[in-house]
């Protein structure tokens, strides 16, 4: 992570010119809006309604915890939709890679490196490939990063790496680090004390953090109404979901949009999309429209022409998400959660689109496709390929994947039934889920940066059961995708590649192998497919 300039409380990141202009003007407004708690004014009712057409001229995106990370990947993955972000207490861009150990202690905590470099190269990367806008959209737009001292579920490195990842790419970063603000969305409107982290996670911390966030994105703002005049619509996230149901995606049936008297009139307004944290959801234990009524941002929408639209997730049965998150490690196999496909990205984009009145994309299905457990096996031979054998532990451990204790190296060959793929259809998207029974040491370390690739082949290696030769036998597509480090549970890799994805074979079998880029120096491996089989899921239209 490269060094932060500023020890100031307020920090800005470059240009330096016209940060200094919007400090003045923020200073300037501060002399006319005085920071006074608010009275807490009845809040408006939400009534059943739709999404409708507006005259929207920009959009913004916004949230904390979770929701700052989902307002990030909404700002990234598509910035050609969004002009700018602000975040509470939340990190950089792409931060969790796939994994919930990382998303733990890189991402939350401070115990792991979150590879700030690696991060920015990635969607670098993922721009060139157009799996998100061109990252050149970024330059120049407003971000308003908040992070108070006293937050130790996202630490403040974490915040710090977010600011600097925006400026890495041209952004106009505002930086709040000047309290000692808890774990929390900051508004007058905060039932908690600044210092706590504690439901419902809205803290007064006697700033207006809306004015400033607001003044960074919109460029100036008016004074906030005394209370909400417009109308808050509840509408149904099933509408927008990809595949047609919110729940399979950690998605509520509810969301709301907060609509201005003068936007329903006509008039030329801005969007915010507004994302609330973890346990902050509507239909979490009870928590109701507390965010929407409290994060102090309709009030300034009724003075300022801004929609507020808030989307809800919703907590699963399972311990994928029990407490309502928003999608930022890839949970329920979601690995292009960050990008352009993304389950919960695109049912936000839905409800975008029926704002602005533009048209959606081509609705999208897909099929999960388990591998044949008769054909699957594994294979190990020494680190050139010699002396190959078929591995024999497959049923009392899975099948083994690195560096073994007898220092042979194993690879692991999966079938998958791919006629099952509707004729017709054009594949969009095609994505491996892998769970993790045991193992010992870390392959991906092993040398620093290793890989788990994906090879795909049209048919099978050889014979479709597993032979030794299938352990150096060549792959239609060699490296079709990666799967990233995880330590335990579940993990999606990458997206198949372009070609991978045409080596499909729509007749019949298709067989992968999963292999590390390099062996291991010395013993370190895994067991996968003991109990759960490993995932195809092909996505198709």
């Amino acid at each position: 992570m490269r060094p932060l300039r500023s020890p100031r409380s307020f920090r800005s990141f470059r240009p330096r010119g016209p940060r200094r202009l919007t400090a003045l003007l923020l200073f300037a407004a501060a002399a006319l809006f005085p920071v006074t708690t608010p009275a807490a004014a009845a809040a408006p009712a939400p009534v059943p309604g739709t999404l409708r057409p507006y005259t929207i001229d920009a959009v913004h995106s916004s949230g904390v915890s979770s929701g700052g990370y989902m307002a990030t990947q909404l700002h990234v993955a598509y910035s050609g939709t969004f002009s700018g972000s602000a975040v509470f207490a939340s990190g950089p861009y792409g931060c969790a890679q796939n994994s919930l150990p990382t998303a733990l202690n890189a991402c939350m905590n401070t115990t792991q490196d979150l590879q700030l470099a690696k991060l920015e190269q990635t969607a670098r990367d993922w721009s060139a490939r157009g799996l998100v806008d061109p990252v050149a959209n970024l330059a120049g737009d407003p971000v308003y990063v908040f992070s108070g001292s006293g937050d130790t579920t996202v630490k403040r490195p974490v915040a710090d790496a977010l600011a600097d990842s925006y400026g890495r790419f041209g952004a106009r970063v505002l930086y709040n680090r000047g309290t000692a603000a808890g774990h929390a969305w900051i508004s007058p409107l905060g039932p908690n004390s600044c210092t706590v982290t504690q439901s419902p996670w809205i803290n007064d911390c006697g700033i207006d953090a809306e004015r400033e966030l607001l003044g960074h994105l919109l460029g100036s703002v008016a004074a906030p109404s005394a209370s909400p005049g417009g109308t808050l619509i509840q509408f149904d996230q099933n509408a927008y979901a990809p595949g047609g149901a919110a729940a399979p995606l950690s998605l509520d049936d509810r969301g709301f949009v907060y609509v201005p008297t003068s936007c329903a009139g006509g008039a030329s307004c801005s969007l915010m999309v507004a994302l609330h944290g973890c346990k902050q959801g509507y239909g979490y234990q009870g928590f109701g429209t507390r965010f929407v009524d409290r994060a102090y941002l309709n009030e300034y929408a009724d003075t300022n022409d801004m929609i507020v639209l808030y989307p809800q997730a919703a907590a699963t049965a399972t311990l994928e998400n029990p407490n309502g998150c928003w999608n930022w490690w890839g949970y329920l196999g979601d690995a292009s959660h960050a990008r352009h496909g993304g389950k919960q990205i695109e049912a936000i984009m839905g409800m975008v689109r029926a704002l602005r009145g533009s048209a959606p994309p081509p609705a999208t299905d897909r099929v999960t496709l388990p591998s044949l457990d008769a054909q699957d096996g594994y294979v190990k031979a020494a680190a050139d390929g010699s002396g190959p054998a078929v591995g024999t532990l497959e049923d009392t451990y899975g099948l083994a994947l690195g560096r073994g204790t007898d220092a042979k190296v194993n690879r692991t060959l999966l079938s998958f039934d791919t006629s099952r793929i509707p004729a017709g259809k054009e594949i969009t998207r095609a994505y491996l889920t892998v769970n993790r029974s045991s193992g010992s040491g870390d392959p991906w370390a092993s040398p620093a940066g290793n890989r788990l690739l994906v090879d795909v082949t049209t048919g099978c290696f050889g014979a479709c059961a597993v032979e030794p030769s299938d352990w150096s036998a060549a792959a239609t597509v060699a490296g079709g995708a990666h799967i990233a480090p995880f330590s335990s549970g579940s993990a999606a890799s990458t997206d198949l590649s372009a070609g991978a994805l045409a080596a499909l074979d729509r007749a019949g079998t298709t067989q992968v192998r999963l292999r590390f880029e390099s062996a291991p120096a010395s013993a370190a491996y895994l067991f996968v497919n003991q109990a759960t089989p490993v995932t195809l899921t092909v996505e198709y239209r």
